[in-house]
């Protein structure tokens, strides 16, 4: 089986309101907009797979169009799974999360959502990636934005769910769990990604990309937020932060082979 090179980009597209500061005064045409550039961008980057992260599917707020859908297509994605953390029925329908794009067939997925409320939950969407016989587990995450209190225990829900899934799957994985997303670490300080470091030791060494670089606010980014944790197995690994402001997030791009 000869080596794949495969490019990553996990990017939090807020709700497709590029940099307009409150959700729900975006027309549906600016959205679609802001949308079509979106996908633009993934296909300059040439992007294998996209982890997204509020993303929004029919949501009143939001245009009521499926963002997914529309990225996929316009993107020329063959590809997609959407990973929903918040649903609230009715009028004022509300229903977003995470997804994830792919020109590689996605053999399995499944969503876990750290709470109940039907409104601001975060959650995960994992994803078995076939990329020509080899099986790439993925974790797209989103942790919670305000308490690190909370984080830290998202993350021990997430890496006692990986643990029980290793057991499950992991013979088949090519390579163990790529996990990436907004992981919202504090202005000063790195709690969520230092303790993902140490549960991941488990699986062996990652590294963290972006090596340098910031990606909040996309205008003049002060706060690294948005992380992938690569996996042992994945070679010549190299990362970017892209200059976009297309979101208040800037995306991150990384590029690695897998055997």
């Amino acid at each position: 089986m000869s080596t794949q090179r495969l490019r990553l980009v996990t990017f939090n597209i807020a709700h497709g309101r590029g940099l307009a500061p409150i959700q729900g005064l975006t027309s549906s045409r600016k959205l679609r907009l802001n949308l079509r550039r979106i996908s633009d961008l993934l296909g300059k980057l040439g992007a294998d797979l996209v982890a997204l992260q509020e993303i929004d599917e029919c949501s009143v707020w939001a245009g009521s169009f499926d963002h997914l859908d529309y990225l996929r297509a316009h993107a020329g994605f063959p590809h997609a799974a959407f990973g929903i953390n918040n649903r609230r029925p009715g009028l004022m329908n509300l229903s977003y999360g995470n997804a994830i794009l792919s020109r590689f067939p996605i053999a399995e997925t499944e969503t876990i959502v750290f709470g109940k409320r039907r409104l601001g939950e975060k959650g995960f969407l994992f994803a078995e990636i076939d990329v020509g016989g080899r099986v790439i587990p993925i974790v797209n995450l989103h942790l919670h934005f305000g308490s690190r209190q909370k984080r830290l225990v998202q993350l021990d829900l997430l890496v006692t769910w990986l643990r029980g899934k290793e057991r499950e799957r992991g013979a088949r994985w090519s390579i163990p769990p790529i996990v990436c997303g907004d992981f919202n670490t504090p202005e000063t300080g790195d709690d969520a990604t230092s303790a993902l470091f140490s549960h991941l030791s488990d699986y062996g060494d990652y590294c963290l990309h972006p090596l340098l670089g910031r990606t909040f606010p996309s205008p003049l980014p002060r706060r690294a937020l948005d992380f992938v944790f690569v996996p042992p197995g994945c070679k010549a690994v190299r990362s970017e932060v892209v200059r976009s402001f297309l979101s208040d997030h800037r995306p991150v791009m990384v590029e690695f082979s897998v055997a």
